[in-house]
C-alpha cells in the first residue's frame, strides 16, 4: 500500500526493474508485446487479455478515454522509466497494475516460469517543480544512453526520443507533445536538452552498467 495517493493532474516519474535485476525482455517480440500492452491497457474501460481480444478478431484500437498521459518513456532490457500525468483518480495505479500483471502473465507462460517478474508494484516520484521536471524529462527520454548497454541487447531498447525526433507519436500524448516541443523550441531543442542531461549524469557518475543500481537525478 502506498502511504500517499497519487494526485490527479500531477506529473510522476514512474519506474521499475526486473526482479534480481533480470531482463524483462528476452527478444524483440517481448518488447513489442510490452509496447502493445502500454497502448491497450491505458484505458478507463476494462480490457481483458490481449490474447482474448485477438481470438475474437476484434481490431485493437483506443476505444476509451486514457487513464494517464505519457510525456516521455524509455524501455531498457531490464528496466523502464515513464513520466506520466495522471488524468483520473487512481489512474496511474490502475494502469500500472494492468500493464505489469498482464505482461508478467504473458512472459511467464511463454517461458514456463512462475512468480514475480518486476521488483514490486512500481516506484513513483512526484515531479514537484519546473527544474526537476526538465531534468527528469531529458533523463527519461534518452535513459538508454545513461547505461552501457551491450551490443547484443541494443535491439531491446525503445524510447520516446524516436517519437520526438521523427514527429511520429504513438505512445506520447499529443497534448503533452505540444507542451514539450513549445518549451524546448522544437524537436532539435529537446534532443539537445536530453543529450546535455545524459552527458552531465554520465560525467558525474562515470559509466553505468545495467547491473549497477541506477541513482535518480535529485531535484536540486
Amino acid at each position: 500500500m502506498r502511504k500517499q495517493s497519487l494526485v490527479t493532474g500531477e506529473y510522476y516519474h514512474i519506474y521499475n526493474r526486473g526482479v534480481d535485476k533480470r531482463d524483462i525482455f528476452s527478444n524483440r517480440k517481448d518488447l513489442e508485446r510490452f509496447v502493445e500492452s502500454i497502448l491497450e491497457f491505458n484505458k478507463v474501460d476494462a480490457v481483458g487479455s490481449l490474447a482474448n481480444l485477438r481470438k475474437t478478431n476484434i481490431e485493437l484500437k483506443q476505444i476509451s478515454e486514457p487513464l494517464v498521459s505519457f510525456v516521455v518513456y524509455c524501455l531498457n532490457p531490464n528496466h523502464f522509466h515513464f513520466v506520466l500525468k495522471q488524468l483520473r483518480d487512481g489512474g496511474i495505479a490502475k494502469f500500472m497494475q494492468k500493464l505489469q500483471a498482464g505482461y508478467t502473465s504473458y512472459f511467464n507462460i511463454k517461458n514456463s516460469r512462475t512468480g514475480s517478474l518486476f521488483q514490486g508494484p512500481f516506484k513513483a516520484h512526484l515531479v514537484s517543480d519546473e527544474s526537476y521536471f526538465n531534468k527528469i524529462l531529458g533523463y527519461t527520454n534518452k535513459n538508454y544512453k545513461i547505461h552501457n548497454i551491450p551490443a547484443s541487447k541494443v535491439h531491446l531498447v525503445f524510447s520516446s526520443d524516436t517519437e520526438y525526433e521523427n514527429n511520429d507519436f504513438k505512445i506520447v500524448s499529443q497534448e503533452e507533445r505540444k507542451i514539450i516541443l513549445d518549451v524546448f523550441n522544437g524537436s532539435d531543442g529537446f534532443k539537445k536538452h536530453s543529450e546535455e542531461i545524459v552527458s552531465i549524469i554520465r560525467e558525474e557518475r562515470g559509466k553505468i552498467s545495467l547491473l549497477e543500481n541506477e541513482e535518480l537525478p535529485d531535484s536540486a
